[in-house]
């Protein structure tokens, strides 16, 4: 008690960050936080959380209590600044921990081995055998069967024979101290990641160019909506560099960059333009198969050549990464109204002619070669159904799951016949006549989906785990062993008592240790 009154605030903090139970405690918390951040969507839209808030709480308090754990940082809680605290406070703990205990273990790392007293060999554990010859003798076949075993052995000679002793694996012990360097650097990655980098996404439509990604915010303000679109439109000017708008907006670079990460948005540093889209389906199903999206990265004004192609063909599991910036392929949809730039991208055959690709776009007319039928794009579903009753069409779904087109065809400025071609069924592309026309596709009208992330400490944890991998082998399969062999003279033979040590894994030594018994038997054996 007196000791404790003695110690200074110094000793109080050390001890305290030295202790155990503070790290099983930040831990704890840290696991703690970790599930509710698996609950709540992080970076969701308000209305996602709030709802799921409403099923565990109550609909009537869900807005209150979500605006009370979004002031808490809980809808992007892994950048929350008390999350970033934590995760301090248990590499300080670790640190402290392991400088605290790093003297007792490199005493034992760094003492040599040396010859046992008597009574140390009677506290350790030992077997004993008595092999006919003199001390001299059976000492060259131990030493010898001592090195097959991979141990170097060292003597000392004693009034009534000789002490043989060995030691290997004296390092591992500081096998733990790697494991918990390599947690402290997952740690720093984790934490760079958190400050330097970002994860955001874009819903990119065909034919269109952005510099910027973006994350969910807050909900915002009509003042502040509007300010957020001015710093959009001026970084897509510049191809997402935040100083160079800084300069046009007459802000500091800092003032910038705090807006647009109060606003969620990432500037990329240059551009990203789709140029087309495509959705593979199952056969008959709505369960798209693949989706791919052709990419161009434009810097300065002139697209970027990557691997010697200016066009980046991505997907799901195949991801395009330039200057630090991954784009993985998540998603796709549908632009309602179809977009400025759409485009229907027909395939028109007379049954006796050359095919021809057509462009139009809704209620543009195109003409069949050879023929005097012309088309009238007149409608459009990006997911058509026929219902069976009545057998009159319908949209079931917002996202080109079954493209339709609704063409009229006239002949002498009469309607001659009218009808759905779909994109995904061959069987409508025919007409009477014997022509075809393949709606193709709707370009312009789609998006693609892209997940952004930039995480520059990504490096730093494949490290810490590489580092972990080692420590841990280190750790658990390797062990710290000692064996001494005292070899006493008797009358016409030698008694043998072996003792050893090993702060792990003692069965596997014991195993050794007769292995170099019956090395040693045997030689004596084969040398009479």
């Amino acid at each position: 008690m007196e000791e404790n009154k003695n110690q200074t605030l110094t000793d109080k903090i050390w001890n305290l960050f030295s202790s155990i139970t503070s790290a099983v405690v930040i831990f704890a918390l840290i696991a703690l936080t970790s599930i509710i951040g698996t609950i709540i969507e992080q970076n969701a839209a308000p209305e996602n959380n709030i709802k799921l808030i409403g099923k565990l709480f109550g609909d009537s308090i869900a807005p209150a209590l979500y605006n009370a754990f979004d002031f808490l940082g809980f809808m992007d809680m892994y950048h929350s600044w008390w999350f970033v605290a934590l995760l301090m406070l248990f590499a300080s703990n670790l640190t402290v921990c392991s400088i605290d205990r790093l003297p007792r273990i490199w005493k034992l790392v760094k003492e040599p081995v040396k010859p046992l007293t008597d009574e140390q060999f009677k506290n350790l554990g030992k077997k004993e055998l008595v092999l006919k010859g003199k001390p001299e003798k059976i000492k060259e076949a131990a030493g010898a069967a001592i090195k097959k075993t991979g141990l170097k052995s060292l003597e000392t000679k004693e009034a009534d024979g000789y002490q043989l002793y060995s030691e290997k694996g004296n390092y591992t012990r500081l096998g733990v101290y790697i494991t918990h360097f390599s947690i402290l650097l997952i740690l720093i990655g984790a934490i760079i990641g958190i400050f330097f980098g970002f994860k955001a996404s874009l819903n990119l439509p065909e034919g269109e160019t952005y510099s910027v990604a973006f994350a969910q915010t807050r909900h915002l303000t009509p003042v502040e909506e509007s300010e957020r679109e001015k710093i959009i439109e001026v970084l897509q000017a510049v191809e997402g560099s935040a100083l160079k708008a800084a300069q046009q907006l007459g802000m500091k670079e800092q003032s910038l960059k705090a807006a647009m990460k109060r606003y969620g948005i990432w500037p990329l540093g240059f551009s990203i333009k789709c140029n087309d889209f495509n959705t593979d389906f199952y056969s008959n199903s709505n369960m798209p198969k693949t989706f791919k999206s052709w990419l161009t990265i434009i810097e300065n004004g002139a697209p970027v050549k990557i691997d010697g192609k200016e066009i980046q063909e991505i997907e799901v599991n195949a991801p395009l990464k330039y200057k630090g910036v991954t784009f993985y392929q998540s998603s796709y949809g549908f632009i309602p109204g179809g977009g400025e730039n759409s485009k229907f991208r027909l395939r028109v055959t007379p049954n006796e002619g050359k095919t021809e690709d057509i462009e139009s776009r809704l209620e543009g007319s195109f003409s069949i070669p050879g023929t005097n039928l012309t088309g009238k794009i007149e409608n459009f579903s990006p997911a058509i159904g026929f219902d069976q009753s009545t057998s009159r069409p319908f949209t079931y779904a917002d996202q080109m799951n079954n493209p339709a087109v609704l063409i009229s065809f006239h002949e002498n400025n009469k309607v001659k016949y009218r009808g759905w071609i779909l994109k995904r069924y061959p069987e409508t592309w025919k007409l009477p006549e014997g022509h075809t026309v393949e709606f193709v596709d709707f370009w312009g009208a789609q998006y693609t989906g892209l997940q952004v992330r930039n995480d520059p400490g990504v490096w730093v944890v494949y490290l810490g785990c590489i580092v972990m991998s080692i420590g841990l082998y280190i750790a658990f399969f390797m062990s710290h062993k000692k064996i001494w062999l005292r070899l006493i003279e008797e009358k016409n033979s030698t008694r043998i008592i072996v003792a050893m040590t090993a702060n792990k894994n003692r069965e596997a030594f014991e195993r050794k240790i007769d292995k170099i018994i019956t090395l040693m038997s045997k030689s004596i054996e084969g040398g009479k």
